[in-house]
């Protein structure tokens, strides 16, 4: 098969894009602590609505403009920007895009600025899977805008421009004139035009005084959504290379890909620490781990691990502090899950990961006796 012979395979249908894009505004907008929950919230409400649709239809025919949903039902996109079909028009592609085209601006900035960035971003979602070169990029881009009261940022329907980051003051979001959500002092906006290369679903109005952190629409895309093409390419790699997550179906390894954090640690550095309370697992990116027990007042080496292999799983099955404690034995690079997602992703590969940790030669007799009679 030709490559545009596949190309026109794959495409996405409209119907697909068009539902795919009621959720992330319905997402972006609200923000949720779970994004699977929300999801099955989101989608189950929708299905009800579609059925309470179809049964008004067939009821009384109403003309096929007409609404059959109240506001309080209606879906989140065609409440805040309609049924605009031409969104991904010129949709940002990341796989062919070439690093070369195009300079990412860059501008000066003091150490007091700096820091004062660093620290109003460290909390933004979309910020958190890039590496430390990615962040970097992303600090040099922003540009610092001030704000006066009553100033309005974006305006609804308007071509989207930037992303902001907000260091200080409050901020109001409006759609047709409708208050629907504040910003005090931190958070971002933006975003959403910049993804889907669509207008701007709401107005944001400041209500005081303030300074935002600004980037441009085509830097935003090229740091933030290929660094995110890049991190899921090479996560699926690592991934695939590892047995136990055979057991997982593709679109669940490229979930698994999704959640996982890059960290790197220096030769000699400590990666956890026996008898710390969990909070995720590990898989191997490069370099050489060294799992150590405490043992005489010292600490004895019980194994080394290598790339593709994975560590800190026991905590996290058995419910219980580390057991051990994982040291670099060379300047190396993990992807690290963290717990919640490890609970929400992982449920098909705990029983590999329990015959796993069966042949652990510092497991405690009484965790070996509950893996054996399959009480965890």
């Amino acid at each position: 098969m030709s490559a545009q012979q596949n190309k026109q395979r794959l495409q996405v249908p409209d119907a697909l894009r068009e539902i795919l894009l009621e959720f992330s505004i319905a997402y972006l907008l609200e923000q949720p602590g779970d994004i699977v929950d929300y999801a099955v919230e989101f989608f189950t409400k929708l299905q009800e609505s579609r059925k309470a649709s179809a049964l008004k239809q067939s009821v009384d025919l109403p003309s096929p403009d007409e609404s059959v949903l109240s506001q309080e039902d209606e879906p989140v996109v065609q409440r805040f920007v309609g049924r605009r079909k031409s969104v991904f028009a010129e949709a940002y592609d990341p796989e062919n895009d070439d690093d070369d085209e195009g300079a990412t601006a860059i501008f000066p900035k003091t150490d007091e600025q700096r820091a004062r960035l660093t620290e109003s971003v460290k909390n933004i979602l979309l910020f958190r899977s890039l590496d430390k070169e990615q962040m970097n990029q992303v600090l040099d881009a922003m540009f610092e805008k001030k704000v006066v009261l009553d100033e309005y940022i974006i305006r609804q329907g308007d071509d989207g421009d930037n992303f902001y980051v907000i260091e200080s003051g409050v901020y109001k979001a409006f759609v047709n004139e409708k208050h629907i959500h504040t910003y005090n002092n931190s958070g971002s906006f933006g975003e959403l035009a910049l993804l889907y290369n669509m207008p701007r679903a709401a107005s944001i109005q400041a209500d005081s005084e303030g300074f935002l952190w600004a980037m441009d629409r085509q830097t935003f895309r090229r740091i933030l959504l290929k660094s995110a093409f890049k991190k899921r390419k090479m996560y699926e790699k690592l991934l695939d290379s590892v047995p136990m997550l055979k057991a997982l179906q593709n679109y669940e390894r490229m979930n698994l890909a999704d959640a996982l954090i890059s960290k790197s640690f220096q030769k000699g550095e400590r990666i956890i620490q026996q008898g710390e309370v969990a909070d995720g697992m590990y898989f191997i990116e490069d370099g050489k781990i060294s799992i150590q027990i405490s043992q005489d007042g010292g600490e004895v080496e019980i194994s080394q691990l290598g790339t593709g292999q994975y560590f800190g799983e026991l905590a996290l099955v058995t419910h219980r502090p580390r057991a051990a404690s994982a040291y670099a034995l060379e300047n190396c690079k993990v992807a690290f899950l963290e717990t919640g997602s490890y609970e929400r992703l992982m449920g098909k590969c705990v029983c590999l990961l329990k015959r796993g940790i069966r042949n652990y030669k510092y497991l405690d007799d009484d965790i070996r006796e509950k893996l054996e009679n399959n009480i965890l």
